[in-house]
């Protein structure tokens, strides 16, 4: 009997704890939107809970299943008898087909952790052409605005695409064409100009020709002509890049061994130089190999510097690459250049130029 007692009182005692603590119930623990469209947007519910415990409600976390699904919760108390909300929001866009997502709610509820779920099917958007089509240019729309053709063997024709559309509701005579003075690269349609029907597609073709003489990065504009209106602003153009390399895959044992070689150091300090006059400094390329080193090309991308070089450096011999410094303001300055010649072994050399200007 003293055990029965006993096991009695522990249980009164657990049932009273239990009574002390809150209690969260919910109004409905799913929610089915139906059918949403994907074009309408962001789509919300509300669960609505009551407190029906003896003591204070504290939500302290409500966590969805995946970032499309975000929830909104009281950060504050909910009092003994009171209600609260929490607000779900499901972002469809780019998520056709049906769904169910879940989301977590813990607090300090007698039942810690809660789940609820909303669940529905998106119907997808109709697609339409200038939603493929998303470089709009007039009444033209292209999947890209920009061509990088990568690496580009020098003397062989290198071809790339971009994909258009005729948005409108008339016919266009559309054609295209590359920028002057760069007579080295090509763009066209099927031919010269042609006829788009309304909502048709096509591809425009640009083409690095076989005659390129450029070496390292290019960068050049084609422009989209629509009705004979040649319009040479940004707003019709498509941005060429490639990077121009000389090809040694012909070169003998014999070439490769008696090959000019180019010896530089990789970091030049040009000196010190006065705020807001021109300045300039030298380095030295040195010639370690048997045949003649040809300097390239010498590319910077920096303003402030500009690079005068020789054309060739005989075997043995160094060559003297001078360096024009324009800065306006005092402070210790780092660029970097590339110098670009026909050693095959290392045809590119990357140069860190570091200087001081003072007032």
């Amino acid at each position: 009997m003293k055990k029965i007692f006993s096991l009695a009182v522990v249980a009164c005692m657990a049932l009273a704890a239990w009574a002390q603590q809150p209690v969260i119930t919910f109004e409905k623990e799913t929610h089915d939107f139906g059918q949403i469209n994907e074009v309408d947007g962001r789509v919300t519910t509300i669960f609505t809970f009551k407190n029906e415990g003896m003591a204070p409600l504290v939500l302290s976390d409500v966590r969805a299943s995946c970032g499309c699904t975000t929830p909104k919760w009281p950060h504050e108390p909910v009092e003994p008898g009171q209600t609260g909300e929490i607000t779900v929001t499901y972002n469809p866009n780019g998520r056709p087909g049906r769904f169910q997502k879940t989301i977590t709610v813990t607090s300090n509820a007698a039942s810690a952790t809660t789940r609820l779920f909303i669940k529905g099917e998106v119907i997808p958007k109709t697609a339409k052409p200038v939603d493929h089509y998303p470089v709009k240019m007039g009444a033209v729309g292209l999947k890209a605005n920009m061509v990088d053709f990568g690496s580009v063997t020098r003397g062989i024709r290198t071809e790339r695409v971009i994909e258009y559309a005729n948005l409108t509701k008339d016919t266009l005579k559309l054609s295209v064409l590359v920028a002057e003075p760069f007579v080295y690269a090509s763009a066209s349609i099927e031919k010269a100009e042609v006829e788009v029907l309304p909502q048709a597609k096509g591809q425009l073709h640009f083409v690095i020709l076989e005659n390129c003489e450029a070496y390292g990065p290019m960068e050049l504009k084609a422009y989209v002509v629509i009705n004979g209106q040649e319009t040479r602003s940004d707003e019709f153009a498509v941005t060429l890049k490639a990077d121009m390399q000389e090809d040694f895959s012909a070169l003998t044992e014999q070439q490769l061994a008696d090959a000019p070689i180019a010896d530089v150091n990789g970091n030049i300090n040009l000196g010190t130089f006065v705020a807001g006059k021109k300045g300039s400094a030298s380095f030295h390329v040195a010639n370690v190999g048997t045949d003649v080193l040809m300097v390239r090309r010498v590319v910077s991308n920096d303003p402030n510097i500009s690079v005068k070089s020789p054309k060739s450096i005989k075997s043995g011999k160094k060559g003297t690459f001078t360096v024009a410094v324009t800065s306006k303001e005092a402070g210790s300055y780092t660029s970097e250049i590339t110098l670009i010649t026909n050693d095959p072994k290392s045809p590119v050399k990357h140069l860190t130029l570091n200087w001081t200007v003072e007032k």
